[in-house]
């Protein structure tokens, strides 16, 4: 139906969106924002759930197993190996993506945002983020951090007890990282799973895993539940690293009081991992018009603005500044930059594509079993 006819069909109705609640900044972002906006302009009521990856997945299998036509969610925040299963599954409503009036203005010449893990979207999910996996140190604790895999390897062997990742999507993020770099770069990878890449990779990982373990936060014993856990650590000085899939989550938390002052991002000089996030909306939404819409305004010029703030959210846009009209550019272009944000130049110069989801799937699995579940 013509896109006015949809908007008029989400008028006073309630979208219910599965997504992570895991950040202080991304919920406030959509609470106070987000919601607000899409109540005063469409009279449209957003109600969030938290819920990720996993959850997502077996929430809408149990759904289509038990027949409930409509479901209990309609929008859905997914990205690689998420969306690569819900694909696979036929749980996607869809095609609608490009349907949407602000796509027009998405970055679709960007290899990050055109592809979700190596994945064509194909209309079945819409862009609205952009980000990079950074470690966070402490200047004042950590004055020279170590810029390489092998120079991290070297410190945390020399400081015992002050390095850990979290068993999230950002922990795996950072084994990929690591990945990529023993094997030489990302180039091995790219171009589907291939078995014996990853065979000859992650036996590469997991030496080096079991070579720095004993040194690790609890001897490598335990790990924090996620990401959120992880920088509580580093703020309480439990730790003297945390980290993040997005570049500039450190320079938002650092204004919020929630991290130290003197906290900052840091590269990797093997390369960081950059990826888009995405919403889908599920194949038994009760209100697939009400989604599009929430979609629709999240790709907008001002929603897109708003969270790339950086006292607000700090996430990067999907859209391409070029496109926008003349006055949309001109507020994107004077947006101001943190001091202590990482350059674009470096940003672009350290970014790795995502690889095949297969790949993460293999590595959660086999981490688990050989470190995380394999301890006394």
């Amino acid at each position: 139906m013509p896109w006015d006819s949809v908007v008029a069909r989400a008028h006073a109705t309630t979208v219910t969106w599965l997504m992570w609640r895991g950040d202080p900044s991304v919920n406030a972002y959509v609470d106070s924002w987000v919601a607000p906006r899409l109540k005063y302009e469409y009279n449209i009521t957003l109600r969030t759930v938290d819920a990720e990856g996993p959850a997502i997945l077996n929430a809408l299998v149990v759904e289509r197993e038990a027949g409930h036509t409509p479901g209990s969610a309609d929008l859905l925040w997914i990205n690689g190996e998420t969306f690569a299963n819900l694909r696979q599954e036929g749980l996607l409503f869809g095609p609608w993506a490009g349907r949407l009036p602000n796509a027009a203005y998405v970055d679709s010449a960007s290899p990050i945002v055109a592809r979700d893990f190596e994945q064509r979207p194909n209309g079945y999910e819409s862009p609205w983020g952009r980000v990079q996996f950074a470690l966070i140190y402490d200047m004042a604790r950590t004055p020279h951090p170590p810029r390489t895999v092998a120079e991290l390897r070297q410190w945390i062997l020399a400081h015992p007890g002050r390095f850990t990742y979290d068993q999230s999507f950002t922990g795996m993020t950072f084994l990929k990282t690591l990945m990529y770099a023993l094997e030489g770069g990302v180039a091995p990878f790219e171009g589907g799973f291939h078995e014996a890449v990853y065979d000859s990779a992650s036996a590469r990982l997991f030496s080096w895993l079991r070579a720095v373990g004993p040194a690790l936060w609890h001897d490598g014993r335990d790990y924090p539940r996620d990401v959120a856990a992880l920088q509580r650590m580093f703020a309480n000085d439990e730790v003297d690293f945390a980290m993040s899939d997005n570049q500039n989550d450190v320079v938002t938390k650092v204004r919020q009081g929630i991290l130290p002052a003197t906290a900052r991002p840091l590269l990797l000089r093997d390369g960081t991992i950059a990826n888009a996030h995405y919403v889908g909306i599920a194949f038994n939404a009760p209100n697939p018009a009400g989604a599009m819409v929430v979609a629709n305004v999240l790709l907008s010029p001002a929603a897109q603005l708003e969270k790339q703030e950086p006292a607000v959210w700090d996430d990067g846009t999907v859209l391409a500044i070029g496109k926008l009209p003349a006055e949309w550019r001109a507020r994107f272009e004077a947006l101001g930059r943190d001091p202590h944000a990482l350059s674009p130049d470096s940003l672009a110069k350290y970014a790795r594509p995502e690889v095949n989801p297969r790949y993460q799937e293999r590595l959660e699995a086999d981490w688990r079993r050989l470190v995380r579940d394999a301890q006394p």
